[in-house]
């Protein structure tokens, strides 16, 4: 049996994005969650031990991949796919719900299929 894939979910700060990613996906055996957020002041912000921690790490906006890439540059990052979800929703909003899972569902699928 395999461990659980360990994903990071990454947003701008922590708020609404990546914590209703985590939350949706918390009780899923497969997996393993966390979520951060890549600015100042942000409510959790995502750590070199994090990205040691993450077999992939999911990203709402390019910026955040891009960001990731800037500030851990010495580092041997894991993969970071980019979701494209748009900041216009609060946590657990049910379209923000629908969005996530069109979108992390079949990443996910491929890589525990890889796994």
């Amino acid at each position: 049996m395999h461990s659980p894939l360990r994903i990071l979910f990454v947003c701008a700060m922590n708020q609404w994005r990546s914590p209703t990613a985590e939350a949706m996906y918390r009780n899923d055996a497969r997996l393993e969650v966390r979520s951060a957020g890549v600015r100042t002041g942000a409510r959790r912000r995502i750590s070199e031990a994090d990205l040691e921690w993450a077999d992939a790490v999911f990203v709402m906006e390019r910026e955040h991949k891009q960001w990731i890439q800037n500030q851990f540059r010495g580092m041997t990052l894991p993969p970071i796919l980019n979701l494209e979800i748009p900041d216009d929703f609060q946590r657990m909003d049910q379209d923000l719900q629908d969005l996530l899972r069109a979108s992390i569902d079949p990443e996910l699928t491929r890589l525990l299929a890889g796994q």
